[in-house]
């Protein structure tokens, strides 16, 4: 489906290479100071073009706020967000009209619906991010930032095999065997790390075109992807995020958990293989007698599906880019055996542009679990108050 969410719903449209692309933001509140400059800010931080380290394709990604909005205050209706594609090359794509890109969505797409865009990768494209979920998830993140304080932010936190020293807590190094040594306890994520993820800012990490925050890696980083860009190949890597501030009691048990739900949000970015939130795999790891509370916050900010309070982080994995220009051995849509060297302009590494995407999607998910809790809310407060249960069964009133 190409619509998420269930009181603030996103609905985006748009192909690689069409005309534009774009969405319809439905459940945005109403008297919300918003400009289209508002919303370029973070459009602008995931535009092509931006660096070596990306694809060179040119494309400004101006949006253009067609309904939902008047002198610059939004009215509740629902909001249109287009954005114009300007620098389209799709003779760049012949030679996959004939042959599916390995690891690409081209062979699915014509299985699943018996036609496929002819050029670029259509609706699977990372192009469609752009003017629907970017967009939308901007103008959630102005809407939590204002009624909440919320702050997200995200960064890159692997390139390959390359990693901030930080996101991974060291071995310990014994000369027991593994049978006795298997119930050490170990950190599952170093004070260094959990003080980034308590004081990282966008400022800090758009120092770097590559978004990592730590200088040293970053450079690392960087030479690797250029040494995977001369080689006309391509390398994956990895993005982390940290939503601070966000309220508790957000999340729908049993099945739109609200790690279920950022889960599906954020594997629903392309080029996405894999999600962790908290400690992750870390943590099966280390003993519960450990530390696993809120003292540490290894659950990530969230406990039975539903936050805390505590700051939520989590980890999203992106494979290579399938479209590289060396040749590959694959077949036609036939069968027939052959090479592609797909031509074109693509990122030899998606993660740098796809941190804004990261913190849209986050967003997106935190508003509209957050609607979905406060009409809740509203609902029982036109109740009498319950006062024949025991104390431990209803929330105090001070606290509500």
């Amino acid at each position: 489906m190409s619509t998420f969410g269930t009181v603030f719903r996103v609905t985006t449209y748009g192909e690689s290479h069409c005309k534009s692309v774009g969405c319809i933001v439905d459940g945005v509140p109403p008297g919300l100071n918003l400009s289209e400059a508002d919303v370029q800010v973070q459009l602008s931080r995931r535009r092509p073009g931006q660096s070596n380290l990306t694809t060179p394709r040119n494309e400004l990604d101006l949006v253009q706020i067609q309904s939902g909005v008047e002198h610059g205050v939004t009215l509740g209706t629902p909001i249109g967000l287009l954005v114009q594609n300007k620098d389209q090359r799709p003779h760049d794509y012949s030679e996959t009209d004939f042959y599916p890109r390995p690891s690409h969505a081209d062979w699915t797409y014509l299985q699943k619906y018996g036609i496929k865009a002819s050029s670029g990768g259509g609706r699977s494209s990372a192009r469609e991010t752009i003017g629907g979920r970017v967009a939308a998830g901007a103008i959630a993140e102005i809407y939590l930032k204002q009624a909440f304080g919320v702050e997200i932010v995200a960064f890159v936190s692997s390139v390959g095999k390359i990693a901030i020293p930080s996101t991974e807590s060291p071995k310990i190094i014994s000369d027991k065997s593994p049978c006795e040594d298997e119930d050490e306890n170990e950190d599952a994520l170093t004070p260094e790390f959990r003080e980034l993820l308590r004081t990282i800012t966008r400022e800090r990490v758009d120092a770097h075109p590559i978004r990592c925050p730590h200088p040293g890696t970053a450079e690392k980083m960087t030479q690797r992807i250029l040494r995977a860009k001369n080689a006309n190949d391509s390398i994956g890597g990895t993005i982390t995020c940290v939503i601070r501030n966000c309220p508790s009691g957000l999340g729908e048990p049993v099945f739109n958990k609200f790690e279920a739900v950022l889960g599906h949000a954020m594997l629903s970015i392309p080029a996405t293989k894999a999600f962790e939130i908290g400690s992750g795999f870390k943590g099966t790891e280390v003993l519960e007698g450990g530390g696993l509370s809120t003292s540490t916050n290894w659950s990530g900010g969230v406990q039975g599906g539903i936050t805390n309070g505590e700051d939520i982080y989590f980890r999203i994995g992106f494979k290579s880019p399938a479209t590289i220009s060396q040749p590959q051995a694959t077949a036609q849509y036939d069968g027939t055996p052959g090479f592609l060297a797909a031509r074109g302009r693509h990122d030899p590494c998606v993660v740098p542009r796809a941190v804004p995407i990261v913190e849209a999607m986050a967003a997106i998910v935190v508003l509209d679990q957050l609607l979905i809790q406060n009409s809740r809310k509203a609902a029982a407060s036109l109740l009498p108050r319950v006062t024949t249960l025991p104390p431990t069964m209803v929330l105090s009133s001070s606290k509500q």
